[in-house]
């Protein structure tokens, strides 16, 4: 209007992009992804070792006579070699990448941001899960091509033994990584866990050539029942009662595994 004062509204405030827990959490596991790419130790840890331990162990396995035990030589390396990609693959490789992201103030700095701590714990954790994820499943298909292993009769149970051990053991990383002071101190503190698992479990020794009071015991320790899914999957001889013990079991490790992250997981340098 002539002879008046022309005003502009002010405009509001400017919003920046609406990102979501899961575009979060991409954006860390790719950014993870890049730092893990570039670590050759990481990934000769968890590639390398996790292919090749399985194999080394096919002379011990051909003097076992698992025969007598209703199992055959694939049946054993088949869990081995996944109990070891989630040993050294997931657990082992997860240990070090939290005690290297915390001793280097990036998970504190990643705090200050807009991811909540429970992202910035999976995020960090997805493309190793991935990563043993596919190692899995390239295991499964080597063993089934070079060991005469016969296609899965139960394979549901052996993909619940398979992601229940995977989030069991990235949980279980992170929870060995706030005992851990430093990258090289990995080594030490994930030992335990990995001897215990490997002789215990059925990973390298199967718990049906074990006397039934010793195996009764070791079916509690938290990789057990992870191996005994993996197995029954592909031989089809758990029974409903067995299943589900071994479901429970696994799901009850699981649960305390993330209750002690959400506990005890350590964000500043230990000092």
């Amino acid at each position: 209007m002539s002879g008046g004062t022309v005003t502009q509204s002010s405009p509001g405030p400017v919003r920046g992009p609406v990102t979501t827990p899961v575009s979060r959490m991409a954006a860390l596991a790719r950014a993870e992804l890049t730092l893990l790419g570039r670590s050759k130790a990481t990934i000769i840890a968890a590639v390398l070792v996790p292919l090749g331990l399985p194999f080394s162990l096919r002379p011990v396995v051909d003097d076992m006579n698992v025969e007598d035990s209703g199992l055959s030589v694939g049946l054993v390396l088949l869990p081995a070699a996944i109990g070891f990609s989630l040993l050294f693959g997931v657990y082992s490789a997860l240990t070090g990448i939290y005690t290297a992201r915390r001793e280097e103030l990036v998970l504190k700095r990643l705090r200050t941001g807009e991811l909540r701590d429970a992202e910035v714990v999976a995020g960090s954790a997805l493309p190793v899960f991935a990563m043993g994820l596919v190692q899995c499943v390239v295991l499964a298909v080597g063993c089934t091509a070079f060991l005469d292993v016969p296609a899965p009769e139960a394979p549901h149970l052996a993909v619940l033994g398979v992601l229940l051990g995977l989030v069991m053991c990235s949980a279980l990383g992170a929870v060995t990584a706030s005992v851990t002071r430093t990258v090289e101190s990995a080594q030490v503190t994930t030992m335990p866990f990995v001897l215990v698992s490997m002789v215990a479990s059925g990973v390298a020794v199967p718990l049906e050539l074990l006397p039934d009071r010793v195996a009764s015991g070791f079916e509690l320790l938290p990789l057990s029942p992870v191996i005994t899914l993996v197995r029954g999957g592909w031989s089809g001889d758990l029974s409903a009662y067995e299943a589900l013990g071994a479901l429970a079991t696994a799901l009850a490790w699981t649960v305390l595994a993330v209750f002690a992250v959400q506990r005890w997981f350590r964000w500043e340098p230990r000092r």
